[in-house]
């Protein structure tokens, strides 16, 4: 597999190269994206891309979790965790592996 990440810049280097937009613009525009998406987890709304997927906040009640080295249990706090569900198209397209 590729160690490869993709950055912000990197989106927005391809809005540039793809879309028209000028460099600035498209860097603008990614970051808007992200900031939308961004508040709208934080507000616990779930937040759905069309053939990519759907993000969600969930709430994990408090439990007793156990120290896998010692064995001892230690009280894990309630918290909110962000979780991702992949649309079938892109389970698909992952599994294809990428284009030539």
């Amino acid at each position: 597999m590729s160690e490869k990440t993709v950055t912000r810049m990197d989106l927005s280097e391809a809005i540039f190269r793809e879309v028209g937009l000028s460099r600035n613009d498209s860097a603008q525009l990614v970051e808007s994206v992200l900031t939308h998406m961004s508040d709208s987890l934080a507000r616990g709304e779930q937040v759905k891309i069309s053939s990519f997927g759907t993000f969600s906040v969930r709430d994990k009640s408090a439990r007793v979790g156990r120290n896998p080295k010692t064995g001892e249990e230690v009280p894990i706090q309630p918290r909110r965790v962000l979780t991702f569900r992949p649309s079938h198209l892109l389970k698909d397209r992952v599994a294809v592996g990428p284009r030539r």
